[in-house]
């Protein structure tokens, strides 16, 4: 009797293990669809740059002299002409005084002579020895001149001074560095592009620039002149472009990306999420009332999160632009507004 029920219990188990789970029914995709409209697209020749001041020299020592006076301050601005360094001039000005006294007195020499010879007591010969004689003495003033103005050093031009390294008191010798004058007003950008890009580049052409240190603040300038000569290591030609910089936020030196865009134009355009790939070929899903029909696309450049569609769609047809992975070839959709679906029955006699 126990061997019978254990049999009956045995085959319930086994019938209710054999039993399939119902699988539950499909809900139809749920995608986002619009017009397929055109947008601005541009072709970009991207690079990386150095920037340079717009002016920049080094004032050295011309001669081996002490320093009397420094007249600028670590960063400062300095006017064109205005004097940076004092040289020690002492003996240059004591030598233009003798200079001077010797002139004037060979002036006053010259001028007896030449009264002389008015009347007939002074030759031709001492006359024009006397007048050498002043010319030499004026040469000599005039050399002194140029010592004491090679002692004193001037900004060439309007600019920033660097930070100074040098201190008043200090000897130094001819070419050292007694302070960088730098006009930053503008900056002058210089990048090089490959030979093959060269006819898509040109003087005027506008350029967009960044820097890491203000990575969220483009800077627009213009290309200024493009190198004549091709490097003929790199086959790349050197290219300089102008870029304002009235709040003086860019410095030599910086790195920075450049973007020349080219070609502007208008094309129809898709989000790159409504485009696949299958291959080397690329598709989009052409909506059709509730049904999906997958269309062959042509594609040009990516930009902006959106694909140039260059050909196998017209404007204001309607596309799957959010949902594509969802889908196959005349698949049926729902539109975001549409009814939910109703639950489908389950079928008579089913268990749960």
């Amino acid at each position: 009797m126990r061997s019978s029920v254990s049999l009956v219990i045995l085959a319930l188990c086994l019938t209710g293990c054999s039993g399939k789970k119902e699988a539950k029914p499909r809900q139809t995709p749920l995608v986002e669809a619009a017009p397929i409209a055109a947008a601005d697209f541009a072709d970009t020749l991207d690079a990386v740059g150095t920037a340079l001041a717009n002016e920049q020299v080094v004032l050295s020592a011309p001669v081996t002299e002490r320093i009397e006076q420094l007249n600028f301050t670590d960063g400062g601005f300095v006017a064109k002409g205005q004097v940076i360094a004092t040289m020690s001039i002492a003996q240059e000005k004591a030598e233009l005084a003798a200079a001077q006294a010797q002139a004037r007195q060979a002036q006053q020499q010259l001028d007896r002579i030449q009264s002389l010879q008015s009347r007939g007591f002074a030759t031709a010969a001492s006359y024009d020895q006397q007048l050498a004689l002043v010319d030499g003495a004026k040469a000599s003033a005039d050399q002194s001149r140029a010592a004491i103005s090679d002692r004193i050093i001037r900004a060439p031009f309007a600019g920033w001074v660097s930070l100074r390294t040098v201190s008043p008191g200090a000897i130094v010798t001819a070419g050292t560095a007694i302070a960088t004058v730098s006009d930053i007003s503008r900056i002058k950008l210089d990048f090089t592009i490959p030979e093959t890009r060269l006819s898509s580049i040109r003087t005027g052409q506008a350029i967009t620039a960044k820097s890491a240190v203000w990575p969220d603040r483009p800077f627009t300038g213009t290309v200024a002149t493009i190198d004549p000569v091709i490097d003929p290591a790199t086959r790349a030609v050197r290219v300089r472009a102008i870029l304002p910089n009235p709040d003086r936020v860019l410095k030599p030196g910086m790195l920075l990306t450049v973007a020349v865009s080219s070609r502007r134009r208008q094309s129809l355009a898709l989000p790159e999420l409504a485009v696949i790939g299958d291959g080397e070929d690329r598709y989009a899903f052409l909506l059709d009332g509730r049904t999906v029909k997958r269309v062959k696309v042509e594609t040009g450049i990516r930009q902006n999160g959106m694909v140039e569609i260059t050909g196998g769609l017209k404007a204001g047809q309607m596309v799957v632009t959010e949902g594509v992975v969802k889908l196959n070839d005349g698949a049926t959709v729902r539109l975001a507004g549409d009814k939910p679906e109703k639950p489908r029955a389950k079928a008579p006699g089913k268990a749960d």
